[in-house]
């Protein structure tokens, strides 16, 4: 807990920074409420703010508040029902608890009493967490600056991170052993969530199972309970989560063909290719131009399409494989924020020409977390836009239909850039451990 301790004090001195220099004296951020259904009395699955849970390793404690001020120890208010409906928060406990001042309440009202501090209040949060004179500002200076730093992980958070990816791996391999046993999607998911010990409401997003040509739908969203007749790939994008922090990992196993394992072949060889280019320094937007070069090539030598591989990338055509970012910043959310950010007043760094969806624009530096996740797909939607173009007669369409039928590839790590020059993925390590 050596490291939390130093965590804290990182987080203490960054708050204290921004305040002053934004012009507030106190910080106070709201855990977040739970959330009804429109004309119903079914809660949505809670999801704490995400500035909350960056103190405090607890994602289930709704009605919470953490009032931060210079010179003061973190003020926790711990909402604790007494509750006979649901379970409430069990008792505040952990080497946190030394940390911080902690105020148990039992009504969500009662937090007021431990809120109102002089001076001006920065208070962070979703508008529906105000309390009676306490409505979120969420000041835009305050945050971009907060933002800006959480994009560099502490030892701490590495130690969080680290642990997520070990929790997901086991779970990755157990999907693989009920692919290959030909389960449906369902069943593989289901196999998923008993190997990570999860279950869905804890994951950090949505599974993404997808068997044969369901993985060319980039974020498919269905779980088919039914097996195919012919089980000839598996795309499955699936993490875990601990204390908070989420690993993100996608796989994509074959059930044998020559031609498509040829291409997952290749497509491996050049994911750990852009993992090495995760060094201190590095301009992302680069790795991101660097992968379309690189999916070109394999366009080419995999004979998929009959064009140099500077004329796909200057004609665009690998965006039809690959029309995605090659990934984004990773922590406390998958997709953590501050992704566009050129400085920590917000101003933004833009995406290059011709690539909108990439997540993520900005110079690499010791201790931040990304994904390095390339793909190629076969999207009909996509494939169709391309066929009408005159870049269309270069494809070898014939390829195209056969590789079709296995959707896509996608192979995700997540990557430590060090100071120290090689990156760290803490993918590979934990699948290495596991043997």
């Amino acid at each position: 807990m050596n490291a939390y301790a130093q965590h804290l004090s990182r987080l203490q001195a960054q708050a204290e920074s921004a305040l002053a220099r934004s012009g507030f004296d106190a910080l106070l951020i709201a855990a977040g409420i739970e959330k009804y259904a429109f004309l119903d009395d079914r809660p949505y699955l809670f999801q704490p703010n995400p500035h909350f849970k960056h103190w405090l390793p607890l994602t289930a404690h709704p009605n919470s508040w953490l009032l931060v001020r210079p010179g003061h120890k973190p003020r926790l208010v711990y909402y604790q029902p007494d509750d006979f409906w649901h379970v409430p928060p069990a008792d505040p406990c952990g080497e946190w608890l030394a940390h911080v001042e902690l105020c148990v309440i039992g009504r969500a009202e009662d937090a007021l009493a431990h809120l109102h501090v002089p001076g001006r209040l920065a208070i962070v949060g979703e508008a529906d967490a105000a309390l009676e004179g306490l409505v979120p500002n969420n000041p835009a200076a305050l945050l971009n600056m907060l933002h800006w730093r959480r994009a560099v992980k502490s030892e701490y958070e590495l130690v969080q991170m680290r642990a997520a990816s070990r929790r997901a791996v086991p779970a990755h391999r157990a999907a693989k052993a009920a692919f290959e046993a030909g389960a449906s999607e369902l069943d593989i998911h289901r196999a998923y969530l008993a190997a990570s010990g999860h279950t869905d409401r804890d994951l950090p997003y949505s599974n993404i199972v997808a068997l044969n040509e369901h993985g060319a739908v980039l974020h498919y969203q269905y779980q088919d309970p039914t097996p195919p007749t012919l089980s000839r790939s598996l795309l499955i994008d699936a993490g875990a989560q601990v204390n908070g922090y989420a690993s993100d990992i996608t796989r994509t196993w074959s059930g044998r063909d020559e031609r498509f394992d040829a291409l997952l072949a290749a497509m491996e060889a050049a994911e750990l290719a852009l993992v090495d280019e995760v060094r201190a320094g590095v301009d992302y937007r680069d790795i991101h131009l660097s992968t379309h070069r690189r999916i070109a090539a394999i366009l080419v030598e995999q004979g998929i399409v009959r064009m140099s591989a500077e004329a796909l990338v200057e004609q665009r055509v690998t965006s039809t494989f690959f029309p995605h970012g090659i990934g984004h910043l990773l922590g406390l959310q998958v997709h953590d924020i501050g992704g566009f950010m050129a400085d920590d007043s917000g101003t933004l760094a833009s995406k290059p020409e011709g690539h909108p969806y990439l997540r993520l624009t900005r110079r690499l530096e010791p201790g931040m977390v990304v994904t390095i996740e390339p793909g190629l797909y076969f999207i009909p939607t996509l494939l169709n836009k391309l066929r009408a173009t005159p870049a269309g007669s270069a494809v070898n369409w014939g390829l195209v239909e056969h590789l079709a039928r296995f959707g896509g590839v996608r192979i995700e790590d997540d990557v430590v850039c060090r100071s120290d020059g090689a990156p760290e993925n803490l993918t590979r390590d934990a699948f290495a451990a596991l043997g």
